[in-house]
């Protein structure tokens, strides 16, 4: 693809989840956040691996079945952040839309 299609493509997708695949064999799937004539921006999901509070123990906690430490605080619960990745139009092979549930 040129880098005009690209960005059109990009634009198309804009705010969606998706799949990049570089001409390098890289693949990174994340939100488009940014277009220019140059490069796209891509919101990368990572983190927030929390645990639920709910989770199963097969050990009782200090010597009582009912009762265990909180994993956080209740009610926040830690939050999934993303990192903004940048890739250059040229470098792009493809772009794929991803479902998100």
């Amino acid at each position: 693809m040129e880098q005009t299609e690209m960005k059109q493509r990009c634009q198309e997708h804009m705010h969606r989840y998706v799949v990049a695949r570089t001409k390098e064999g890289w693949c990174t799937d994340g939100f488009v956040e940014y277009v220019d004539d140059e490069c796209v921006a891509l919101a990368v999901p990572c983190g927030g691996g929390w645990e639920d509070s709910r989770g199963f123990f097969p050990y009782p906690y200090f010597g009582t079945p009912f009762a265990r430490p909180p994993l956080y605080p209740y009610p926040y619960y830690p939050r999934r952040y993303f990192a903004r990745q940048v890739f250059p139009l040229a470098a792009l092979l493809g772009l794929s839309l991803l479902p998100f549930y």
